[in-house]
């Protein structure tokens, strides 16, 4: 089975363990030292919502993290969700469908009127995920970054 529950600054010490594994899996650094103060200072100031999932013997298998923002255009609440990992050792269980519905689900009770999420064009497992789950990829929009 698999608990999903909001996270909070109780749970620093497993999110951090799993935020720098994420960010090692995208290639980044493994630095937990930066992550637990990022992960805090997120939490401390209520600047994202954390899920977080974990087996029934309370073994943390992944989370996702969301943004909130609005859209001009359509006026309305709108979360970006913006990390989705789960461990290696508990993919292909459902771990990732769940935090997906669950941040659906929240997204829902919460006003909003989208959840957005991207990821890398190489992330073919993910694609079908979502795709599974109901997300529809955009085809009429391009991202652009500029980096300061």
């Amino acid at each position: 089975m698999i608990n999903i529950e909001q996270a909070t600054i109780d749970n620093l010490d497993i999110l951090t363990e799993l935020f720098d594994n994420y960010r090692v899996f995208y290639r980044a650094a493994s630095d937990r030292a930066s992550s637990k103060a990022f992960l805090s200072e997120r939490l401390d100031r209520k600047e994202a919502i954390i899920f977080l999932a974990a087996n029934d013997k309370g073994e943390a298998m992944g989370f996702t993290l969301l943004y909130p923002t609005f859209s001009s255009v359509s006026q309305g609440r709108v979360f970006v969700l913006n990390d989705l990992f789960v461990q290696s050792n508990h993919r292909r269980k459902g771990v990732a469908a769940a935090l997906l519905n669950h941040a659906a689900k929240y997204g829902k009770e919460n006003g909003a009127i989208r959840l957005h999420l991207e990821t890398e064009i190489s992330n073919e497992h993910a694609q079908a995920l979502y795709e599974k789950e109901g997300w529809v990829k955009e085809s009429d929009t391009h991202h652009y970054n500029y980096n300061l």
